[in-house]
Order: structure tokens, then sequence, then C-alpha cells
């Protein structure tokens, strides 16, 4: 079996239309690598995030999500994203992430994910995503 704690970083260096027009990083720019290291990691475990209607029998939505920024960010600037286990509820589940630049924490952030049956309705997680969420290192509390 594959360690699930593989693919649980993507590292990318920004450029400039990652930045505004003085070079410093959008604050947008930080929720699609928190995504795309969320699905890649799902990916690595064998689940397809698109197809989890057909493998699962649910839909699981984005329902809320934020990020602080805690130092500035300019171009060609490399980081590295880190996805850890912030909560896993009954029909929720919310993941941390952690941008560094080398040692550097310089932005954290968080997603939180509901389960939908087929018709729309609240459902438990899946024991399956459950079980692969609970592997994930737990987000550091300050």
């Amino acid at each position: 079996m594959r360690d699930p704690l593989s693919g649980t970083t993507q590292s990318f260096r920004l450029s400039y239309g990652d930045c505004d027009t003085v070079g410093i990083a959008y604050f947008a720019i930080y929720y699609p690598w928190m995504e795309r290291t969320y699905s890649s990691w799902l990916y690595d475990n064998g689940i397809r995030a698109g197809q989890l209607s057909e493998e699962l029998g649910v839909y699981v939505v984005g329902v809320h999500s934020e990020a602080t920024y805690l130092r500035q960010v300019t171009v060609f600037d490399e980081l590295t994203c880190e996805v850890r286990r912030e909560r896993v509820g009954g029909s929720s589940y919310t993941l941390g992430f952690t941008f560094h630049r080398g040692d550097e924490l310089v932005t954290t952030g968080t997603m939180t994910f509901a389960c939908r049956d087929l018709e729309h309705r609240k459902t438990p997680v899946p024991e399956r995503i459950a079980k692969l969420l609970h592997t994930l290192e737990p987000m550091p509390h300050s």
C-alpha cells in the first residue's frame, strides 16, 4: 500500500501572474494551491475528487475557506503548500494548509468540506475518506 502521507505537499514558484503590479503575491493565489494540494493527495491515494458520486455515492462540497497572511511573498519566491488535518466530523471535515518559503511559515489556510448524498442531503463522511483523513498530520496550533 502506498504511504498516505506521500503527496501531502506541492511546491511552486510565483510568477508575475500571481502578483499585483508591485510584485507582491495576490491574496487569492493561495486558494487554488490549497485545493490542488488536497485533490492531488486524494488522487495519490486512489480517490478521484470528481468521481466521488460514482465511487462512494457522495458529493463533497466546499462550504468555507480562509487564509491568514503572515509574511509578504513576492514574485519568484518558491513556496511549498502542505495539507494537514484540522477536524473530521460526522458529515464534514476541515483541512489545514501551511505555506512555507524555505523554513519560514508565510501563510496558513483552511478549507471545510461537507458531504452530501446524491439527493444533496447531509450524509456522513465515507469511511474510506475518514480513514485517509486521519493519516494526515494534525494542523499545528499556537
